[in-house]
């Protein structure tokens, strides 16, 4: 092995050799991991992250009896599967038996992207149809094929990148979208959206292929679809001509504990076409898996293009996969899920009772977010608080992340083993940072009233463009010249400040520039006045 490189010097390295496009977590100070067990990892300087956000890691980091299956098996033969071995045959019997009993058919593949791919490939074959319906905020992998079906990436690039045979269906959100928690049937009401899309398409002589869903939204802000939604859609769906794919690769394998997949959170009356996972279920091994109806898999052969993935499904991927369902259920993990995440939803609701930044809380097993609003009425996203309370938790060497449209939703989706202990260190931090900035926003000052407007250009190692009103301070960054933007991050602020600002941040068009260094940012002052301060190249704000 290596020697290890001091951390400037791999830093260094990777900004030479890989690509810019490829972001590293909390980009102004990113963490140097060199080992991990468990539910926790490890920096070069031996300091120990509480790891909330992994769900590759399944069973937890550097699992031992994942290990031994690797080595076991490389130790005898790696092979594609081309030739006979048992270990394919019996981890595709033991996939398929906690899926309903129609979906039979498995296809290997080696990441969610590559197994959300063919599943359009299936999907389209299949149907004789090109036509997708996605959710809006969806992320469904990098590839072009599914960039094209990820609003969560796409709306990026601008209104012209979404494609024609694109249909995007409102996201079944009942605390922020249409239809809310006091609807009589938010899951019809859904529903019928994606009804009126399929006779619009049908309209302009287009047709379905498929409806494709996380069936628990994470990147769209941990999203719960309400209940008879997905049965439903399904129905409207299949009356088209279309299948149902539903995306497991971020929320499958025991994650809700009460179920083996969180699709089947919809009842026994639902179930989809097609079923694409990954992620967990190599505990970091690249693998993933299509399993879809024995009908769907002879269209799709009945091309006579032969379908073959090099390392999809090799004896060591099995050997690990079967692993990894071993130790799901030797050490129940399904129902750390359940009591785990009862807890830590019993402790977030003690918190909203003390703290109205909380707006919405919900997840089901190990898979919860939060939602943080600066209004409860209005449910006002609070951005700004939520990045501010993901680097203060960095700062206690706790990894959490926010994601959601409005980047406001704390998310957790930890290794499965994580712990009521864990739970409670994690919740204990919150409330701490919660008490502080909300202590903090009762004591506004005078908002200015003043009406002059200026507007101020700086040209350091990035340029800012200024404008100021009265009641309203707008800041567009106009450009930025390299990396050292990256300076600019919200762990710049402190507490006061972050609350002063109450910004509203969203990702602008900006292509090549990375989303978390170039924001749009709207703020509404409640303080006297701004000072930029220039301190080693990193601008704060200071009164």
């Amino acid at each position: 092995m290596c020697e290890p490189l001091p951390k400037e010097k791999t830093m260094e390295l990777r900004k030479k050799h890989i690509g810019p496009s490829c972001k590293v977590f909390f980009a102004k100070d990113p963490i140097k991991i060199v080992r991990a067990k468990g539910q926790y990892m490890y920096d070069e300087r031996g300091e120990r992250y509480l790891d909330c956000i992994n769900n590759v890691a399944h069973v937890g980091h550097s699992h031992p009896e994942v290990t031994k299956a690797a080595v076991k098996q490389m130790e005898l033969l790696n092979t594609n599967s081309r030739f006979l071995h048992d270990n394919l045959v019996q981890y595709a019997e033991r996939l398929t038996a906690t899926l309903p009993e129609k979906l039979s058919v498995c296809y290997f593949v080696n990441s969610g992207s590559e197994a959300n791919d063919l599943a359009l490939r299936l999907a389209r074959q299949y149907t004789g149809h090109e036509d997708v319906i996605t959710l809006d905020s969806a992320y469904h992998g990098h590839v072009t094929s599914l960039i094209d079906i990820s609003p969560y990436k796409f709306q990026q690039l601008g209104k012209e990148a979404k494609k024609d045979f694109v249909h995007v269906a409102p996201s079944p959100d009942i605390y922020r979208g249409e239809y809310r928690e006091d609807h009589p049937d938010p899951g019809a009401a859904y529903a019928k959206e994606v009804y009126d899309i399929i006779a619009e398409a049908h309209k302009n002589n287009r047709k379905i292929a498929a409806f494709i869903a996380e069936s628990m939204q994470s990147c769209g802000g941990q999203i719960i679809p309400p209940p008879g939604y997905f049965k439903k859609v399904a129905d409207y769906v299949h009356e088209a001509g279309g299948v149902f794919i539903a995306d497991e690769v971020q929320v499958g394998f025991g994650r809700v504990g009460k179920h083996f997949w969180s699709f089947q959170l919809q009842g026994e009356d639902f179930s989809p076409d097609i079923v694409t996972m990954g992620k967990p279920i190599g505990n970091g091994h690249p693998m993933s898996c299509v399993v879809t109806t024995k009908v769907i898999a002879e269209a799709f052969g009945a091309t006579g293009l032969e379908y073959f993935n090099t390392f999809g499904g090799n004896p060591v991927s099995c050997a690990i996969g079967m692993a990894v369902m071993d130790i799901i259920e030797k050490e129940d993990l399904r129902g750390n899920a359940v009591s785990v995440g009862n807890y830590l939803v019993e402790l977030l609701n003690e918190l909203k009772e003390r703290h109205p930044m909380i707006g919405d809380i919900r997840g089901a097993g190990l898979f919860v977010g939060v939602d943080l609003v600066k209004d409860r009425q209005l449910r006002t996203p609070a951005t700004a608080e939520a990045q501010h309370i993901i680097y203060k938790l960095k700062q206690k060497r706790i990894l959490l992340s926010a994601d959601g449209p409005h980047r406001n939703v704390l998310k957790f989706k930890p290794p499965m083993c994580f712990t009521k202990e864990d739970v409670k260190t994690v919740v204990d931090e919150i409330d701490e940072y919660l008490t502080v900035m909300e202590e903090v926003a009762g004591n506004k000052t005078k908002i200015i009233t003043n009406g002059n407007k200026r507007k101020v250009s700086f040209n350091i190692s990035l340029k800012f463009e200024h404008n100021f009103c009265c009641a309203e301070y707008k800041v567009v960054f106009a450009f930025l010249t390299f990396a050292k933007c990256s300076l600019f991050h919200f762990s710049d602020y402190s507490t006061s400040e972050l609350l002063n600002i109450h910004a509203l941040i969203i990702n602008t068009n900006a292509p090549g520039v990375p989303p978390e260094w170039l924001w749009h940012v709207t703020v509404h002052l409640h303080f006297l006045h701004f000072v930029y301060n220039c301190q080693g190249g990193t601008w704060r704000v200071l009164w």
